[in-house]
């Protein structure tokens, strides 16, 4: 017998239009009470729309097209954007952080990208923008506390959606923090990534404004 939890996304599909079917539960693998929930196929087929990587995104790879990162605009509406959308038509750096109002974040990674707008946007870029897994209302919250959102574009990435589809997820679990994003700043020009420079863990030793000015 067909073994009733399949694994592809079409077999998931599959097994949801079969949810009801009463010999599905005479399969060894049927687990109760999991099949009678129709939401959560459709729950599971979303999450399904972008990859999760086991290595890290490199030079030459496109930003990936979902999933969508929140912010506020000028305005104080929360938007929200892809990566793609993001950088569709320009020249882009986009900057990740482990985590807001972070000792390191806030004293040297930010304002360094910030002393160096203007001379980043001297060499043709069009957007800085930092990411973090953060909700929407405390990367806004920072972005003001910093002076940074008139200059830098403040992403909330709050499920770690976005750093597992780049492969630069972290598990930081053993201090509380959970899952969060490698430091990284990448130069991305027309959705393709140009210069990718990723840390190790949570040190900050590659991905300055610097690094990627001596990419331009």
């Amino acid at each position: 017998m067909t073994s009733f939890l399949l694994r592809s996304a079409g077999g998931f599909a599959r097994q949801c239009s079969r949810a009801r079917a009463p010999q599905a539960m005479l399969s060894s693998n049927f687990t109760p009470g999991f099949a009678a929930r129709p939401h959560q196929c459709a729950q599971r087929s979303q999450r399904r729309l972008y990859s999760v990587r086991a290595t890290a995104l490199a030079v030459g790879d496109k930003v990936p097209g979902a999933p969508k990162l929140t912010y506020f605009d000028l305005d104080g509406n929360m938007q929200q954007i892809t990566a793609e959308e993001l950088t569709k038509g320009k020249k882009v750096v986009l900057f990740a952080v482990p985590g807001a109002f972070t000792p390191t974040c806030s004293q040297k990674h930010v304002p360094g990208f910030l002393d160096k707008a203007d001379d980043l946007k001297a060499k043709g870029v069009d957007t800085i923008a930092c990411v973090a897994v953060n909700d929407a209302f405390v990367m806004d919250a920072w972005g003001k506390s910093l002076g940074a959102e008139d200059k830098i574009q403040l992403l909330a990435d709050g499920s770690a959606e976005f750093a597992k589809a780049l492969g630069v997820d972290l598990d930081l679990s053993d201090k509380g923090l959970g899952v969060r994003s490698r430091r990284y700043a990448m130069l991305v020009d027309d959705g393709v990534i140009k210069e990718m420079n990723l840390e190790e863990g949570g040190a900050f030793t590659v991905s300055s404004a610097d690094g990627i000015l001596k990419a331009l």
